[in-house]
């Protein structure tokens, strides 16, 4: 099923936002959608890209300060309807930061930043914008998590700050469907993982990767809309493979 059949599955007119824009998966979200007819892409990062970038609306926002994405928020209650959202930000690694591979090597200050990325910032996106889902018609909250949050699926240990933040970002999203089912029937929340795809946030790691299973961003954009475009409510509160296949958590 092809991606460009998302729009006729939701309502038009329609917006969409995409947050975590200059990432890799999220720019290339952000080019499919711009394709899809939606009357609005709104592409929203840390760093400032601009006011518009090829008939996408740009703007600013810090997941991991409320405020900013309260005022992210404010900017859509008027206009076209709300129609989804996608949250595609993640810390793996950073300049000072790598993934533990030993209990050795925990650290508080680091587990809690994250937390601060990887569940409590998409939580808080979560917060202000699903009250500008519309009442009626399908609408969608997707965030991008990780196959090694599931807990189930831990064979390999290690990672314990990111695996554990990507549980708790599976959890919120379950226990936000079971929410958002009582208020708003249609709409459907659900964790995404990519596969590995050929980003910064996967490069130093990509050494141990099967030949054929390091997407290319464009694929793995393509690949999750084709998976949004096809749930329906019943599937609202699952944690989704960009093959279709439910995770187990």
């Amino acid at each position: 099923m092809s991606s460009t059949n998302l729009l006729a599955n939701l309502e038009q007119p329609s917006r969409a936002v995409v947050i975590g824009a200059t990432g890799g998966i999220g720019s290339a979200v952000t080019e499919l959608l711009a394709r899809e007819g939606f009357e609005a892409v709104h592409a929203l990062s840390r760093r400032d890209i601009g006011s518009e970038v090829g008939g996408v609306r740009t703007g600013r926002i810090d997941i991991e300060h409320e405020p900013s994405i309260a005022a992210a928020a404010e900017e859509f209650r008027e206009g076209a309807p709300l129609r989804l959202v996608l949250v595609a930000t993640g810390l793996l690694h950073a300049a000072d930061y790598q993934p533990e591979k030993t209990y050795r090597s925990l650290d508080p200050e680091l587990l809690a930043r994250s937390f601060r990325v990887n569940a409590i910032g998409p939580a808080i996106v979560a917060k202000h914008m699903l009250p500008l889902l519309p009442k009626n018609g399908k609408s969608i909250f997707a965030v991008i998590s990780a196959r090694v949050g599931s807990i189930e699926d831990n064979r390999l240990g290690g990672w314990y700050g990111y695996r554990a933040s990507k549980a708790a970002l599976n959890q919120l999203m379950r226990t936000l469907a079971v929410e958002l089912r009582r208020q708003k029937p249609n709409a459907i929340c659900v964790a995404l993982h990519p596969g590995t795809v050929d980003t910064a946030l996967s490069e130093p790691f990509q050494g141990g990767v099967e030949n054929g299973k390091l997407f290319a961003p464009g694929f793995a954009a393509e690949r999750l809309l084709t998976v949004l475009n096809g749930l329906s409510t019943e599937d609202s509160g699952g944690f989704f493979a960009w093959d279709g296949q439910g995770i187990p958590f």
